[in-house]
Order: C-alpha cells, then structure tokens, then sequence
C-alpha cells in the first residue's frame, strides 16, 4: 500500500477538530438537516437533476481552484481505485442526491429528515453481514428503536398504512436513496489509504460525470429549466455546506471510530432537519414528528452507550 501523502499544516482549531469525530459528525448532520430544508426550497426553482449535477461540479470547480495540491497528492493512488470510486460516488453522491431532490416534490422536509435515520440502521446490518462486525444488545436495541421511528414518520402517524403498503412515493425514494448511502458508507472503510481530499475529489469528480447523463435525460423530457435567483442560492450552499465541507468531515469521522459508529449519528439528521424545517419553512410538526424524533435520539443513545463512547 503507497504511503499516505502527509496532510497539509492547519490551524490549531481545526487541528483539533480534525481529530474530534464526534464534533464533525455533530458539524456533518447539521450541514445534512439544512440539506432536507434546501430541496423543499429548491422546488420550483431549480431542477432536480440540475442541482445534483450542478452542486458535484460547483464542488470539483472549488477543488480544482484551492486545493490543486493536496488533491494531486494522492492522484496517482486514486487512479489505481478509479473503479470503486466512480461506483461509491455514483451510488453514495450522484444516485442517493437524485433520489433526494425527487423526493423532495413528493414528501415534507420533516420526513425527509427523519427518514435518513434508516441510514445507521442499514449500516450497523452491512457492518455485521460483510465485516463480522459484532452488534451488541444496545446497539440492536437502539436500531429497533430507529426503524420504529422511522416507520412512525413514514406512515405519517397511521402504522396501518405500512400493511398497506400505502406510503407516500417521496417516502419511498427516500428510503431507497439511504440504502444506497448506507453502502457508500460501508465502502469507505476500504478507502486503500488515499489521503482524505484526494479520495472526496475523485468521488466528487465521479458524482459530476455520472449526473450528466441524468441532467440530460431531464433537459430532453422537457423537465428542466433555469434557476432563479433562490435557485442559484440553493445550489451554493448545497454544494459548499452538504457536499463539501459535510462530506470531508463524514469521511474523516468514519474513519476514527468506524463507519457502524459513525453512521449511527446520521439519527441527528431528522433532529436538525425536522428544526430547521420548522423555523424556515414553518412546516407542521405533528405528535408522530415528536414521537419519531424522540425514538431516534433514544436510539442513537442506547446504541452509543452500548458501543462505547470513547
């Protein structure tokens, strides 16, 4: 395995939080609740596959711009993975933000967020089938408890509807852009030691390239149109906050306490979205909405316990 190139010096507070994973994952979901809010404020105003491919190529572009470098250092070795990183930033960036953005004219901001709480779940379950990685009895209690909230939100408060199979289509994308995200994660622990930009600009990179086949399909069909101005502003902070600055701190996390341990945190999403969802875009928030959150968050805290905090 080619050595690591050595990281670029940084200031003494981000040194700090460089190796507080629970700081960036804290940081990370915020950036990923203000995420929920930013499709529900780009419908209507900017395209769905416009914004998916727009925020990777705003983010290669910053990249390319103020990290050439850093990003070059590891370029030989990401060539060597180029396989797996079109896969990952096909699945985990272009294929999970698509379903997202679609999701997002469908189903509230609220659901959104909540329902990115199946995502730990999915990754504690990956974890044990292609790692062996134990789970232990709080751990397993907290996923119960994540999917029972996840279920609550998703029928809307009416759990007859999951035997019926009557949930909402944006739900459904949803919950299938999570799978995807939750083997994105599984996958980075296999990141064959490409230093941490270099490996997030190739992913970036692969993301760009495969959405252009999607922004093409949408132009065609006659789906897509300019942005307007809020438009234009959705889609900097998408690509600055979610995408970039989100991302790097994700996979920098994962990798000091694991992707089990760090994606149980993805439960501080709906936390965040549901929030921020309320104050921005003065969406309803219903008795389900406060008994989902409150099972997630006693999840994530029965399931971290038993894991270990430090």
């Amino acid at each position: 395995m080619a050595e690591r190139a050595p990281a670029p010096p940084r200031a003494p507070g981000l040194s700090r939080l460089h190796d507080q994973p629970y700081a960036l994952l804290v940081l990370t979901t915020l950036a990923w609740g203000g995420n929920a809010v930013a499709g529900r404020l780009a419908v209507g105003e900017i395209a769905p596959m416009a914004l998916t491919a727009g925020r990777w190529g705003l983010v290669v572009a910053v990249l390319g711009l103020f990290a050439r470098r850093q990003v070059g250092a590891g370029l030989a070795e990401l060539r060597r993975h180029w396989r797996s990183a079109l896969a990952m930033g096909a699945a985990g960036f272009t294929a999970f933000n698509a379903l997202f953005y679609v999701a997002a004219h469908h189903t509230s901001a609220v659901n959104i967020s909540i329902i990115q709480g199946s995502i730990p779940v999915l990754v504690m379950l990956g974890a044990l089938l292609l790692h062996r990685t134990p789970v232990r009895p709080g751990q397993a209690v907290g996923m119960v408890m994540t999917l029972a909230g996840v279920a609550l939100v998703a029928s809307h408060g009416d759990l007859a509807s999951l035997a019926g199979l009557r949930l909402n289509v944006g739900d459904l994308y949803m919950l299938i852009a999570c799978a995807l995200y939750a083997g994105y994660t599984l996958a980075l622990r296999g990141r064959a030691g490409i230093g941490g930009l270099s490996f997030f600009a190739g992913l970036a990179a692969a993301a760009f390239v495969t959405s252009l086949p999607l922004l093409a399909i949408e132009a065609a069909t006659g789906q897509g149109s300019w942005p307007t101005p809020i438009g234009w502003a959705v889609l900097v902070y998408v690509a600055l906050f979610p995408s970039f600055v989100a991302q790097v701190f994700y996979m920098r996390a994962v990798e000091l306490i694991g992707p089990g341990r760090a994606g149980l945190f993805i439960n501080l999403v709906p936390v965040f979205g549901a929030l921020l969802a309320v104050l921005i875009l003065s969406e309803p928030f219903g008795l389900h909405h406060a008994g989902a959150l409150a099972l997630v968050l006693a999840g994530i805290f029965v399931a971290e316990r038993s894991a270990g905090w430090g």
